[in-house]
Order: structure tokens, then sequence, then C-alpha cells
């Protein structure tokens, strides 16, 4: 190798839920550095859940689950030839794009049944813990698509 490895931050849980996911989370809606905004918007729609009376929580966890993918497809140059791979997500990574693919899909939600990010944050994560909304979508077609290349799968090391 190259370079030395990078040391992996150690995340703080955050001091309402003490989840570290729900940090995460938070330092992902964060824009230019404004943290206590994205942590209102986050707890609102955590709030939101529980309002519906449902443990937010859990809610939270179970989203995150559902969405996270198990595999997906890498590009491998063999032989002259790219090949869509197969590949296992790691944990980490799995946690990373079930976060990302939640709030690309609770900012895509429309104005019409929604007016607030908060609303329609809250309503994407209680539809990706039912399993439905535009997240677990996301999921399933990278499925498919590892599926489809499932031949390739030799390829992997």
């Amino acid at each position: 190798m190259r370079h030395a490895k990078v040391k992996k931050r150690i995340i703080e849980p955050d001091e309402v839920y003490n989840s570290v996911m729900v940090t995460r989370f938070i330092n992902r809606i964060m824009h230019n550095g404004k943290k206590t905004v994205a942590q209102d918007k986050v707890y609102t729609a955590l709030k939101l859940i529980e309002e519906k009376g449902q443990e937010p929580l859990q809610v939270f966890d179970k989203a995150l689950q559902n969405v996270a993918p198990k595999v997906e497809v890498r590009a491998k140059r063999i032989g002259g030839a790219n090949y869509q791979v197969p590949v296992e997500v790691r944990a980490d990574r799995k946690n990373a794009l079930a976060i990302r693919w939640i709030i690309e899909a609770a900012r895509k939600r429309s104005n019409r049944e929604f007016h607030k990010f908060e609303e329609k944050l809250a309503a994407e994560i209680t539809a990706a813990a039912s399993g439905e909304g535009e997240a677990t979508k996301k999921k399933e077609v990278m499925h498919k698509q590892a599926e489809a290349n499932r031949a390739f799968a030799h390829f992997r090391w």
C-alpha cells in the first residue's frame, strides 16, 4: 500500500435518543455546518412519527434495516472488458447508503402532500420502515442488478 490506513473517527451518540445512527443521519442532512438546523429537522421528523403512535427510534432503525442493501455491483476491468460484478456490501457502507437513500428520497418527495422537509422525512422514514417508499425501491433495483449479473460473481476476489 502506498499510504497509511486512515483511522476511523468515533462519532458520539446524539443527546436525545443516544444513538450513533441518528448522529450520522443528522450529519448527513447538515448543510454548511449548520448542525443545529439539521438536528431540529431530524428531531421534528422523529417527533412527528411519535405523534402517530409509533416508537420513533424503532421505526428509524427498522427503516435503515429495510433500505440497507446486501449486495451491490462494482465495475471490474478484466481482459479489456468491463464487468458488473456483484459484491457483498460492508456494514458501514450499508448504513451510509441507507442513510443517503432515505434523505435523497425525502428531498425528492412532492410538495403537494407535504410542505416542510420534516414532514417529508417523517413520511419517508415510516414508508421505509414498512418496506415501501422510494429508498426501498432503490435497494430492490440494486439487488435486481446484482442478481442479473450473478454470472460474473466468479470475478470477485
